[in-house]
């Protein structure tokens, strides 16, 4: 046949043409690679020699800059006391105990402080229960004043002194001292002076060019108050000096203009040599490169077989796309075309405030998802997005949504990388761990088994409200990119695995059953917990999408009753319950006791302000009113915030939020992670707070130190679709609750001091949401008493859960 006088290897005329070219220009190669590489290893050389004679001329000065900041930390720390002692002194004599008697006590005392300290710009008291910093709207009185001013009382001594501007501007140096009479204070006094007292003895100190900085925080993302010295640079690489009794630090700038790799002269001087010699080698080769391209230039010599290996793989690319069938595409094309078919009718009440989720069969479909994953693929693109991570959880929907997904996703020309069957919070740390910025978790949560859907991270940002709405929009308008994604399968179960342990291992092993609800975190979380040195017993680990032992919600109490009897049985330290998708927690005790989210939120809050004084502790409206106060006492800030994931995140972002919580049990860890809700993280940091106290305290005892009143779980009420949004709206118009706080950031929350209650809509379910929490019983029978009134004044017919 003809085909068999055919020579093995492709003649030149079925070679493709750039393979020829390729094979033309490998002999200049040989010369040019030589010479970039001589070029790049002789310049880096010569900057290395440059860096060398920089780094020894530098080291003297950075030794005088050490000094000079070591006697700054320890001059202020000197003034600080002695500011701190005089205040005491002052506060516990004669004309200011007087003053406090008066009529007019307070202010009395204040002047009489000033009087006896002319240095003061400011002095301000108040009583000794702080009920300013308690029912004062804490963003007009100041988070830092309060925060200090509930540090000296709970430590009964004055709280670290703060740089702060006073209301003329000025800088100031701001002290909370607790004004006592006898063992207990009588008040609390908030002082002020020129800073300069302290900024002077900076510019003292320092007698080296070199500049220190006077900056305030714990050394991550520290500001700057004030600087002694010519340089220019800045010091974000010296964590700094902290000056005791204040929250202040000194540390040294960086040198002005100069680009310095390492200070280390054993470092650089080796680095230099390898990089010169490397050049000369570098040049030999090309010199042999010149030789080599002599030889092949002569006659006879010339070898155009030298790209082949490339040019063979273009012709097999070639051979490839010539054997497809007629008209047949690629695979990703065939996506494409498949997710192109045809218009598909979605239901927009599927799009909620901060995800997408619908009902299987009614509102939820293949179709439906492949649409969705062309929007949220092309919104990806209007982004500048190109990879995004999908994970699915163990619904029983989930691979055949998760593929229509996909398809969508790549038919708009993203990248995906498939991570499989996987936890939610898992989802989120493959965005982080692989450095796509953006996932979508294919999950139905703690619905039932009928429900599904997803939430979508694009660039880091949780998408809510309005981005949610916009998806639709682009379905709508059948608004898409179009493009031809690729696709990748991994597993990041071991590297999640990894992460948590190699960040947490607790000091002592404790006992814990594990109740997953046949989620999908029972692929993961004993395993987690496991390797963080627990003695880990599984309740419902198998996955299982029809969740045939019980609802994978823990704040149903209903769904908590067979893992408190495993925990009784079974004498372990701990009960944790995960939700569907591993982003919500639940903790039982031994005895049985439900510790409530937002009481767990108070642990953590503690353990985070231990090592980031000041941070921001966010909450959702659900939250216990204990909160506030105890992240003051602790030297935090509190924000209460709307119940979501994605509200949530949006505002820690917004915020630099170290820590966030809800009564729902999603928990954001910022510090030491990545400022998602993930339960199965959150357990981890549970577990090493218990195990760092249990030398000292039972976790009951733990527990059972945190502020604790009487309150109710989370209360529902059934509704058609889209009634619960519409019943508060008209409950907003009509309730009237006298002598209450109201916030209405989501739905209606009344506070008054002994206590509060909440109705909202929720987001995922269309119910309503009730909770209350008081004092004591009676005061939550008057609060829900009140809501009675109000929720029938609306809906007589109402049937109420309390």
């Amino acid at each position: 046949m003809a085909g068999e006088n055919q020579p093995a290897t492709p003649t030149k005329k079925k070679m493709p043409k750039r393979a020829n070219i390729l094979a033309d220009i490998q002999p200049m190669l040989k010369i040019l690679l030589p010479l970039a590489a001589a070029t790049v290893l002789m310049v880096f050389g010569f900057f290395l020699l440059w860096q060398s004679s920089l780094a020894w001329n530098e080291s003297g000065n950075f030794a005088a800059a050490e000094s000079g900041r070591d006697r700054s930390v320890k001059a202020i720390a000197e003034q600080i006391k002695k500011f701190d002692e005089k205040a005491l002194a002052i506060a516990a004599s004669e004309p200011v105990q007087s003053a406090l008697l008066g009529e007019d006590g307070l202010t009395q005392a204040a002047a009489a402080m000033r009087a006896a300290w002319p240095e003061l710009v400011g002095a301000e008291f108040y009583d000794a229960a702080l009920l300013e910093v308690r029912e004062d709207d804490l963003k007009a009185f100041g988070y830092s004043r309060a925060q200090m001013l509930m540090q000296a009382q709970i430590e009964k001594k004055p709280a670290p002194a703060q740089m702060r501007k006073s209301a003329s501007g000025a800088q100031v140096l701001v002290l909370a001292i607790p004004v006592m009479s006898g063992p207990q204070p009588r008040a609390y006094a908030y002082l002020s002076l020129p800073a300069s007292l302290i900024v002077d003895t900076l510019t003292q100190m320092n007698r080296n060019g070199t500049r220190i900085d006077l900056r305030q925080g714990d050394g991550r993302g520290d500001t700057v108050m004030a600087s002694a010295g010519s340089s220019g640079g800045n010091s974000t690489s010296d964590l700094g000096l902290p000056i005791p009794g204040s929250q202040l630090r000194v540390a040294i700038a960086d040198p002005e203009t100069k680009i310095f790799l390492t200070h280390n002269l054993w470092i650089l001087i080796p680095l230099t040599a390898i990089c010169l010699l490397g050049g000369f080698f570098a040049l030999w080769l090309r010199q042999v490169g010149m030789q080599g391209v002599a030889d092949k230039l002569r006659p006879g010599k010339q070898d155009t077989g030298s790209g082949m290996t490339f040019a063979e793989t273009l012709q097999r690319e070639a051979d490839d796309a010539r054997d497809l069938p007629k008209g047949a595409a690629p695979p990703a094309a065939k996506a494409e075309a498949k997710a192109k078919a045809k218009p598909i009718s979605v239901n927009r009440s599927i799009f909620r405030a901060y995800d997408i989720r619908g009902i299987l069969g009614e509102t939820l479909s293949d179709d439906v998802a492949r649409q969705i994953g062309r929007a949220i693929g092309s919104e990806a693109q209007h982004r500048g997005l190109r990879e995004i991570v999908v994970g699915r959880d163990g619904r029983l929907s989930g691979p055949d949504l998760s593929a229509a997904l996909i398809e969508g996703l790549r038919a708009a020309g993203c990248d995906v990388i498939d991570i499989g069957v996987a936890p939610t919070p898992l989802t989120y740390f493959g965005a982080f761990h692989l450095q796509t910025g953006s996932c979508v978790s294919v999950t139905g949560s703690h619905n039932p088994p009928n429900y599904n859907g997803f939430k979508i991270v694009l660039g880091g940002e949780t998408l809510s409200e309005g981005a949610i709405q916009d998806l639709y929009g682009r379905i709508a308008e059948d608004h898409f990119s179009s493009g031809s994604g690729g696709l990748q399968v991994m597993d990041l179960g071991g590297d999640y695995l990894t992460r948590i342990t190699d960040d947490i291992q607790v000091e002592k092993k404790l006992k814990v059953v594990v109740d997953c609800g046949n989620g999908v975190a029972g692929g993961v979380a004993p395993a987690v917990l496991e390797g963080i040195g627990c003695e880990v017993h599984e309740l419902y680990c198998e996955v299982d999408g029809t969740f045939p032992n019980h609802h994978p919600d823990p704040s149903d109490l209903d769904n908590l009753q067979d893992l408190i009897l495993s925990v009784k049985q079974t004498g372990a330290d701990i009960g944790l319950a995960f939700d569907g998708d591993g982003d919500r927690l639940g903790v039982v005790t031994k005895t049985g006791e439900v510790i409530y989210p937002d009481r767990l939120l108070m642990l953590f809050a503690i353990d985070v302000l231990s090592r980031n004084p000041g941070a921001t502790i966010i909450y959702d409206v659900k939250c216990t009113g204990h909160l506030q106060p105890l992240i003051l006492q602790h030297g935090g800030s509190p924000i209460m915030w709307r119940t979501g994931h994605s509200l949530i995140k949006a505002k820690m972002r917004e915020t630099s939020a170290q820590l966030a919580g809800e009564m729902s049990g999603h928990f954001f860890f910022a510090e030491r992670w990545y400022g998602f809700d993930d339960a199965i993280y959150a357990a981890a940091r549970l577990l090493e707070i218990l195990a760092g106290d249990l030398d000292e305290r039972t976790p009951e005892q733990i527990f059972a130190a945190l502020p604790k009143g009487v309150s109710t779980p989370e209360l529902k009420i059934e509704m058609v679709e889209g009634e619960h949004y519409k019943f508060i709206d008209a409950f907003k118009a009509k309730a009237n609750f006298e002598d209450a706080r109201l916030t209405t950031i989501d739905g209606i929350r009344a506070d008054w001091p002994d206590g509060w209650g909440l109705v909202r809509a929720s987001n995922t379910t269309p119910v309503l949401v009730l909770r209350f929490d008081a004092d004591n019983e009676v005061a939550l029978k008057r609060i829900q008493a009140e809501f009675r009134a109000q929720l029938l004044a609306v809906a007589p017919d109402m049937a109420l859960p309390f």
